[in-house]
């Protein structure tokens, strides 16, 4: 199988507005014939087929067990596209539709109504419209996000007096800073402390001496 062919495999989903009957069974292959004549004439190879019985069209997408059985397949498939007969039968309504619409296109998969192919690539009014509010509603996710951070690194430096940044060496190694302000009491310069230090065998991680710098940031 080619590339090409591979990025033309589809799932067709069908959603049955009523429990199984004989008119349920004359809905559905409806759907599926009108979904195999578009993906025969479009280059498209339905590999799965997909349905959610008795799924009223405003019923939350995402929640449908035949929709989360397909996007589980496509998943561990790869597939890009779902045919669905018409943008009737994946939701009921113009903001449902959209809003179901966008949350494919975030997973990146295509969706394509078999009666109306650029229904979901037309930049409609209602189109636009969902656009705004998942681009605000993302915003406003990222905003509470940096206040709930922001407010958390107070916390802890309202309890411990420090907050993000590289470690004191109060922290990393207390047992080196001690014996620092303790040589430095007795008069050591701050060269003759790292002297001291080296010949207690208290090293840097790569294994040198403390530079007078690292020992001035230890007896702050």
């Amino acid at each position: 199988m080619t590339e090409t062919r591979k990025l033309l495999e589809a799932a067709a989903y069908l959603r049955a507005p009523t429990p199984s009957g004989h008119a349920d069974r004359e809905w559905d292959n409806r759907q599926r014939a009108i979904i195999a004549a578009f993906a025969k004439t479009h280059g498209y190879t339905v590999v799965a087929e997909f349905r959610d019985e008795a799924a009223h069209g405003v019923d939350s997408i995402p929640e449908r067990p035949g929709f989360r059985a397909m996007l589980d397949y496509i998943a561990g498939n790869g597939l890009r596209y779902i045919i669905v007969e018409s943008p009737y039968c994946f939701a009921r309504g113009l903001t449902a539709q959209a809003t179901g619409n966008e949350f494919l296109q975030m997973l990146g998969i295509s969706l394509i109504p078999a009666s109306a192919p650029g229904f979901f690539t037309e930049d409609t009014q209602t189109a636009l419209l969902v656009r705004q509010v998942f681009r605000d509603v993302a915003r406003l996710e990222k905003i509470w996000l940096v206040a709930k951070l922001k407010a958390a690194r107070m916390r802890q430096k309202a309890d411990t007096g420090k907050c993000g940044g590289r470690r004191r060496y109060a922290e990393v190694r207390p047992e080196v800073v001690a014996l620092a302000k303790e040589l430095h009491a007795h008069g050591m310069s701050l060269r003759k402390i790292s002297t001291e230090l080296a010949a207690r065998g208290y090293l840097t991680a790569g294994q040198r001496p403390y530079v007078a710098t690292a020992v001035r940031s230890m007896l702050r």
